[in-house]
């Protein structure tokens, strides 16, 4: 569960005055996963090209889930036995979090630049708040909302590419199939980390984001089977392969390992700022490895998107 927080009640004692300089190496990290995951849209948008949505997803699963199993062997000397409720929340997790993240992340970068899908999860904070205040009733105060205003502004401003006007009268210029399965895939990650927060306190991060990996992995395979006819398999470059081990190993598991390393060492809110460098990594990768334009409208948009989000979570 990479975005969220676990023990977010928890308030870190106070640094000590050398502290800047013994963390700055929790800093790095932190700034590492951000870059990782910015990486992971440039992989996807590689791996997309090549294998359909549900055979790209699975592949990725398939190197995380090994790795995890290593890790939580390693850490933790192995998984838990579920109780029933258990089972079935980290069920819900692979759904949600796994298998409809993943299937809305590759169709989305089937169809969208790399870039322009980066931006969207910069909603993901503002949706998962709103979200909460809905069904878990938690409150808002005036703050959350200007930053949630802020936020779907800027939002509006990426989709519509800065044409406001233009998109009022028709929408469909501006939000395609590629846009709306983002859009899906920030509704997915924000019930991944809803489930998360309520039904998996008893779990550690390793065990609970482990067993929603298996599960996605094999809500995945059983959706990958029917397309599996429908890839070249010896035609699949190096590339699609590298950006496979990419996804499963760094974009997933290491970057899982650095974020919690960070939310131990610093707390959970505070790490969590780091979030918000996520889309600037993916547009500024996007352009220099796959050529992407960066538009007036994305740098603006995705500012005051980060600024929300920022504002909102303060």
């Amino acid at each position: 569960m990479k975005t969220s927080a676990p023990d977010a009640a928890i308030v870190p004692p106070p640094l000590p005055s050398s502290a800047p300089a013994t963390l700055t190496p929790v800093y790095l990290k932190l700034a590492g996963v951000a870059f990782l995951w910015g990486g992971t849209f440039i992989a996807g948008r590689t791996l997309a090209a090549e294998m359909p949505a549900l055979v790209a997803a699975a592949a990725r699963f398939a190197v995380a889930a090994v790795l995890l199993l290593l890790l939580a062997w390693r850490m933790e000397g192995g998984l838990p036995r579920l109780s029933r409720q258990q089972m079935f929340a980290t069920a819900a997790l692979g759904l949600t979090g796994i298998f409809l993240y993943n299937l809305c992340f590759f169709g989305a970068l089937g169809q969208i630049p790399a870039g322009r899908a980066a931006l969207f999860v910069a909603l993901n904070p503002i949706v998962t708040a709103l979200a909460a205040a809905v069904i878990l009733r938690e409150r808002l105060t005036s703050r959350k909302w200007a930053g949630i205003a802020l936020a779907f502004v800027g939002a509006a401003i990426v989709i519509t590419r800065g044409d406001l006007a233009g998109a009022a009268q028709d929408i469909s210029q501006s939000l395609g199939a590629g846009e709306l399965l983002m859009l899906g895939g920030v509704v997915s990650w924000a019930a991944y980390t809803l489930i998360g927060r309520r039904a998996l306190t008893n779990l550690s991060p390793i065990a609970a984001t482990t067993y929603a990996a298996l599960w996605g992995l094999l809500f995945l395979s059983m959706g990958a089977v029917g397309q599996l006819g429908d890839v070249d398999w010896s035609n699949v470059p190096v590339t699609a392969w590298a950006s496979v081990v990419y996804l499963g190993a760094f974009g997933t598991v290491i970057g899982f390992v650095w974020y919690y390393e960070g939310v131990k060492a610093i707390g959970p809110s505070r790490a969590s700022v780091f979030n918000n460098l996520v889309p600037v990594f993916g547009v500024v990768l996007a352009a220099a490895l796959l050529g992407e334009a960066i538009l007036v409208s994305m740098v603006v948009g995705g500012a005051l998107v980060v600024a929300g989000v920022t504002l909102t979570n303060r």
